[in-house]
């Protein structure tokens, strides 16, 4: 009985002796799946990664800011450009044709231009590029006389311009007998203001003459 109880542990040990005669297999490992940790193109492929996400970055950086600048610019160059309307001086107004106006005694075509208007005259007349004369009585009917007195008087202010340096290719001569009258032409007042020639010298060519020319 004693003999039994001996031998029990020594059994014991035995069966697990036998349960582990065989070692346990190793891991196996995914050959695909291997990398190299440390190898140096590994190393200088990342490196070079790492650079070129760097150079994109300041790429659009340096695109950002070059179209700050640009709509910089611009907003001060239209500033200046603003500022610069703002200051400038506004341009003289157009002026008007000149007009004078030469008298005439009843039934004369006799030019007589006081000394002061006649220096006016001319020095205006030298720089106009158009001078028209409508010669003007004091007639109540249209008749030969009339006709004939009208156009004696615009010639003779044409012959007076011209006698003054004036070029005669810029002067034109028209004459209306009866009508156009600037007073009341039943007076004697009135009469003198109606014998007249006026004189209207342009500042420029009229749009259709200056073309024909």
């Amino acid at each position: 009985m004693r003999t039994a109880i001996l031998l029990s542990p020594f059994l014991t040990s035995l069966a697990l002796l036998t349960s582990c005669s065989s070692p346990p297999k190793p891991p196996s490992v995914d050959e695909g799946n291997r990398r190299p940790v440390n190898s140096a193109m590994a190393v200088e492929l990342q490196v070079c990664k790492n650079e070129l996400q760097n150079t994109r970055l300041l790429a659009t950086e340096a695109t950002r800011l070059a179209d700050s600048t640009s709509a910089t610019l611009a907003s001060i160059a239209a500033r200046q450009q603003a500022l610069a309307d703002l200051n400038a001086p506004e341009p003289p107004a157009a002026q008007g044709n000149a007009l004078f106006t030469v008298r005439f005694g009843y039934g004369s075509a006799r030019v007589d231009i006081p000394a002061d208007a006649e220096k006016a005259l001319i020095a205006q007349a030298k720089s106009a590029p158009l001078i028209m004369l409508r010669g003007r009585t004091d007639g109540p009917t249209d008749s030969l006389a009339e006709s004939r007195i009208s156009r004696e008087r615009a010639n003779a202010v044409r012959d007076y311009l011209v006698a003054a340096g004036i070029d005669a290719s810029r002067v034109r001569a028209t004459y209306q007998p009866v009508g156009d009258h600037v007073a009341d032409n039943a007076s004697a007042s009135g009469q003198v203001l109606n014998r007249r020639v006026e004189i209207e010298l342009y500042r420029a060519l009229p749009v259709a003459l200056g073309a024909g020319q």
